[in-house]
């Protein structure tokens, strides 16, 4: 391995957590999702790295789609994939690691509420509204970034948000279910039913209106000071846009999220 790196010039290892305990230290292990994904946090002498592999078929397949999208997509509020290899034969991730609070973590062992005074999303909602307002802006950028690419949401929802409170920077996470717009769901759409558009299910077209759709109840609760949804933080005409945004029928909607985004600006 000399003079190589032993995470981003591989091609293929076999078992990963030998490998990744060979060249560096585990300090940290995310065995508790819901989506068959398995997922550590790698140091290597002075580099850290998100290292994420699959342990079911539709996880497999989800890396898959992640790997194409970040192909296509580069943002600077998108973390980037930094390369991706197999791991006895399944796909694996490797992502920069950066510092931030995912605003909701779902997990198979329970998630705090998000009303709880100890949650991040409590703390979220101590943050001064301009503070706010740059994270809204900033996942509409990176969404019309992956709008120009080709790809409608998949699976947007607050767990998709990390937030680095020191540096006030928002990043956009968990790309796995993006796909190439338009599509037909032909099993359930992955997701927060809390997010998502009605035309979200098995046998529904799913477009560039359904991405708005979803970004406008994003936009919803990450400018609400509670978790009931009824203490908007502001102002009367970017709930009218987020209204709009998320109308039950699509062609009531902003055409795309180019238009939700010079809308919501305006």
């Amino acid at each position: 391995m000399s003079g190589r790196h032993p995470l981003l010039d591989l091609q293929r290892v076999g078992a990963l957590v030998d490998h990744l305990a060979d060249v560096g230290t585990v300090f940290r292990v995310f065995d508790r999702q819901d989506s068959g994904c398995l997922s550590y946090g790698v140091a290597l002498a002075d580099e850290r790295w998100f290292v994420k592999t699959a342990t079911t078929r539709a996880a497999e397949r989800a890396l898959r789609r992640a790997i194409a999208v970040h192909a296509a997509v580069r943002h600077p509020a998108i973390v980037p994939l930094a390369h991706h290899f197999t791991a006895a034969g399944v796909p694996t991730l490797v992502y920069p690691w950066v510092d931030g609070d995912l605003l909701y973590h779902p997990t198979l062992a329970g998630t705090m509420p998000r009303h709880d005074p100890r949650s991040v999303w409590s703390r979220f909602r101590r943050l001064p509204v301009a503070a706010v307002g740059a994270v809204v802006d900033a996942v509409l950028d990176a969404h019309v970034a992956l709008e120009r690419a080709g790809f409608v949401v998949g699976d947007f929802y607050d767990g998709c948000l990390l937030y680095d409170f020191d540096s006030r920077r928002l990043w956009l996470i968990d790309l796995d279910e993006y796909r190439p717009c338009p599509y037909v769901a032909t099993e359930e759409p992955c997701g927060s039913r809390r997010f998502m558009a009605p035309e979200e299910r098995i046998g529904g077209t799913l477009d560039t209106r359904t991405t708005v759709f979803d970004l406008g109840r994003g936009i919803r609760l990450l400018l609400d000071a509670g978790d009931d949804e009824a203490a908007w933080r502001g102002s009367a005409a970017q709930l009218d846009v987020v209204a709009r945004a998320t109308r039950p029928d699509p062609s009531d909607r902003y055409a795309d999220v180019a238009e939700l985004a010079a809308a919501w600006r305006t």
